[in-house]
């Protein structure tokens, strides 16, 4: 039962003391200028212990946000390498920010006043961080969040929940030409760097990206069951694609050895730290000899679903090729397969009136 008791000090101000004392829970107790928080907290107090959160509560006053970012660091997102470098420079921007905070006073209304701190922010190219780069900033910052939520009982609930995300558009939509694409398979062809042909033919023939394709292995090539298997891509989750005779043709050319292991794109430099082959100067220099402007690496795979969607894959069959989890994605391909639908409508009505209307 709760109980307040009023104590008036000698310069006449007084406090309330209120206290909860619950069979089989733990003596709570806390101080107020006026009864009626007093009696607003013994009200929450009882019920969230009534429905097993006071402990939540309780363990969100213990620690900040540097002892959430921290924790979930080491123990979370050291399990993927491939993420932990820029996830852990988005999460170093939040304890920066808020690391002093304790959770039980991170609302929703503080991480929206820093989400748009960092939409008015300059980069490092002191131009300001675009919305697509601010949701990455917030994701990573939730998942942290939910972590503590589900898995460490540090907090009842995620704010993160009531905060919008900055709308990002349509997104970037630079495709490929077929005439843009014999120009730069040619270009890359001439190049001194050996990896650039092979890496953009796969990346046009597959969607993958360039993370995916550079770290590709022999032993995920299987032939006898004719797939290749994408062990790490960006949602963290395994992808299985078919070993198509183009792409087996291309790492066929490629591979100079019979014994087939590792990295099938091994980096040429001595000095190269990461292990993985770096082509980005390569075929910046190829996209200008192919006179190719405004575009990206990435573009590649933008490319590479046009071309699939124009030889009428469907939205479900791209999604399955690409990766994507929800339809959005995809859908900004659908236009590509209109005319691969009017030339089945056209097959199938060709003669479903002729008797009626002769």
């Amino acid at each position: 039962m709760g109980a307040i008791r009023e104590s008036k000090k000698k310069d006449g101000t007084v406090t309330y003391h209120a206290e909860v004392r619950l069979k089989g829970y733990p003596f709570q107790r806390e101080s107020f200028r006026t009864r009626t928080l007093a009696k607003k907290w013994i009200q929450d107090t009882e019920s969230a212990i009534r429905d097993g959160r006071h402990v939540r509560i309780a363990e969100a006053k213990k620690h900040t946000v540097k002892d959430l970012i921290d924790r979930f660091i080491a123990q979370w997102l050291s399990q993927f390498p491939h993420r932990i470098v820029r996830q852990t420079a988005y999460l170093a921007w939040w304890k920066d920010r808020l690391g002093h905070l304790l959770l039980a006073d991170l609302s929703p209304a503080v991480i929206a006043e820093a989400r748009d701190a960092l939409l008015q922010e300059n980069t490092t190219r002191q131009k300001l961080r675009n919305p697509a780069t601010v949701n990455r900033y917030l994701a990573a910052f939730s998942r942290a969040l939910t972590i503590a939520m589900k898995e460490w009982g540090w907090i009842d609930d995620t704010p993160m929940r009531k905060v919008s995300k900055p709308s990002e558009g349509n997104g970037r939509n630079r495709l490929l030409s077929l005439d843009e694409k014999d120009r730069l398979l040619q270009e890359c062809k001439l190049s001194p760097n050996p990896h650039l042909f092979p890496i953009v033919s796969l990346a046009l023939l597959t969607g993958m990206r360039f993370g995916e394709i550079v770290g590709l292995k022999w032993e995920d090539v299987d032939r006898q069951h004719r797939t290749i298997t994408l062990e790490k891509t960006k949602n963290g989750e395994r992808r299985v694609l078919p070993l198509t005779e183009a792409v087996e043709k291309l790492l066929a050319n490629w591979q100079k050895t019979d014994i087939a292991a590792g990295l099938i794109f091994k980096p040429t430099s001595p000095t190269n730290r990461s292990g993985l082959v770096d082509i980005r100067n390569a075929f910046v220099k190829a996209l200008q000899r192919a006179k190719i402007p405004n575009f990206r690496f990435h573009d590649l795979r933008h490319a590479a679903a046009s071309f699939l969607a124009m030889s009428g894959a469907t939205q479900g069959e791209l999604m399955a090729i690409l990766g994507h989890k929800t339809p959005t994605m995809t859908r900004r391909y659908a236009h590509y397969s209109q005319k691969h639908i009017a030339n089945v409508m056209e097959r199938t009505q060709a003669n479903l009136l002729d008797k009626v209307l002769t």
